[in-house]
Formats: C-alpha cells, sequence, structure tokens
C-alpha cells in the first residue's frame, strides 16, 4: 500500500505560468476554496500570487461542511486574509447575484482610479481561481447564465480564452485558473485526496479511505458509527465491508471496493457533514 501522495513538479511550473498569465488580464479574482478544508485548499502565499489584487473568498461546498463550522471559518478566512468571504454551494443559483453584487461592491477603488486618470470606467474584468475541483467550472457556469454574450478575445489572450459579459459592470474569463498544488505536506495533500481535488494516481485509495476514517473518528464518530452500522465495532474498512458482506477469496473483505465506497460516501456528503481542517492548521 502506498502511502505517500506526490505529483510531478512539470505540472505545478506550467501551472503557475498559465495562472500568472491569466492574473495579468484581469482586475478582480474570485477565489474558490473548499469549505470541508478551507486552509487545506488554499495557496500558502497568496499575496504573492495574486499580486494584491482585489480578491473575493468563495468557501464553496458549503452544504457538504459541516454547518456548525461554516460561519466560523468565513470569520477567520476574512480576519486572515483581509478578504470578503463568502459561503456558496456548487448548485446554489441564489448565490449568483450576492456574488455579483460584492464584485461591483469591491472594485470599485478600480473604477475610480480609472476615472481620476481620465478614463472611461469600462467592465470590471473578472476570473475564478482556484485548487482542481472546488468548483470553479460550477462558478464560471452559475454567473454566465446570467448572460450567455461572449465579447471575445483582449488583447494578449489566447483565443481559448473567452470574456462573457455577465452583468453590464462585469466581464468574467471563461476557463478557470488553476492554483498550483505543492507537495511538501502530507497532511494537506491527503485532505486533497479526500475531497478528489487530486488525481487518484497520485495516491492509493485504501490507503486515503483508511486515513480518512481516522480523521473522522476524531469529530464525528457517531456519524460513521450509525450510518455504516457500526454501533459495537471498531470502524475499520474491513468492518464495513464485513457489514455490507463485500467478500473476496478465502472470505476476506473487499478492501478494494469498500475503500473507493467510504471515499465516495464522504464526497457525496452522504455520511453527514464534515470539516476536517481545524482552526489551529
Amino acid at each position: 500500500m502506498n502511502n505517500h501522495i506526490h505529483w510531478y513538479p512539470g505540472h505545478i511550473a506550467k501551472a503557475e505560468r498559465l495562472l500568472k498569465e491569466k492574473l495579468n488580464l484581469v482586475d478582480v479574482i474570485l477565489e474558490v476554496l473548499d469549505a470541508r478544508i478551507p486552509i487545506s485548499s488554499a495557496y500558502g502565499n497568496t499575496k504573492t500570487l495574486f499580486q494584491n489584487k482585489p480578491r473575493i473568498i468563495l468557501l464553496n461546498k458549503c452544504d457538504l461542511s459541516d454547518s456548525n463550522e461554516n460561519l466560523k471559518w468565513k470569520k477567520i478566512l476574512e480576519e486572515k486574509t483581509g478578504a470578503i468571504c463568502l459561503l456558496t454551494t456548487n448548485s446554489g443559483a441564489k448565490d449568483t447575484n450576492l456574488i455579483i453584487n460584492k464584485i461591483i461592491e469591491i472594485s470599485k477603488p478600480v473604477i475610480d482610479k480609472m476615472v481620476s486618470k481620465g478614463l472611461l470606467p469600462r467592465p470590471i474584468r473578472v476570473m475564478v481561481a482556484g485548487m482542481p475541483n472546488v468548483g470553479k467550472s460550477s462558478t464560471i457556469n452559475r454567473l454566465i447564465k446570467k448572460s450567455k454574450t461572449k465579447i471575445g478575445a483582449k488583447a494578449g489572450v489566447t483565443r481559448q480564452q473567452q470574456w462573457v459579459r455577465v452583468h453590464e459592470k462585469i466581464e468574467l474569463l471563461d476557463t478557470p485558473g488553476i492554483i498550483p498544488m505543492k507537495q511538501d505536506n502530507q497532511e494537506v495533500a491527503l485532505k486533497l485526496a479526500f475531497v478528489n481535488s487530486i488525481g487518484e494516481n497520485a495516491y492509493d485509495n485504501e490507503y486515503a479511505a483508511q486515513e480518512l476514517l481516522k480523521l473522522l473518528v476524531k469529530k464525528y464518530e457517531q456519524n460513521l458509527k450509525d450510518y455504516y452500522n457500526l454501533e459495537d465495532l471498531d470502524i475499520t474498512i474491513e468492518n464495513i465491508a464485513l457489514k455490507r458482506n463485500w467478500i473476496v477469496k478465502e472470505g476476506k473483505p473487499d478492501i478494494v471496493r469498500c475503500s473507493q465506497f467510504i471515499l465516495s460516501n464522504f464526497r457525496d456528503g452522504k455520511i453527514g457533514k464534515f470539516t476536517l481542517d481545524e482552526y489551529g492548521d
């Protein structure tokens, strides 16, 4: 069983280059985090990465995270970053107007600066950025539904990168910025694997499921016992497999199938709504 999660440096370097190219084109950044891992899904040095541009943090998938923790994390992130933080979901159309209004609010200094230079105000240019699978594309699609009017490429932008007018005052880059992931912290890497932000080739499902159960037992043991009907048993992959009668050769529990099952249950929110990061992380 491989218990080390790894990426390839070439991919990280390419992601950094592509993100910097996009950052040069925008005024405001929507940084999307996974509400289940609000620290682990964030980039460590955002000041350098985002060049002090106005930023709104979307604490996304809050419908899958611990509702008792969401407002606490919103406050912590706002105090830590100085950015506005909004609680959003992947399917929440009701979030759209809230996001648009906050973009207009936060971009006022940018517009004022243009006017002070004698320039005509133009729509604010926005990019959605974040780690893989935190909900960037869903956020873009939700905003684009407001208006499907593509306005073509800007100078210095490849033809694949299109701008969409989502409000009379806002243009959105319709491709997300992928934040490069570092691999120097294996605890963070594991949490990214739990929420499916890392390709499956980078980790072993059995190891990931085993470590996920260990982490969940610390805060949400009763949820696990109730969901997997393990009231009088230890919470292990083996016992969960045996309870479901998933048996392979010689009567052994089907660890492979059950590991995938546990990870899928967590990602879909079937076991419960959990937040994995702690305030001191």
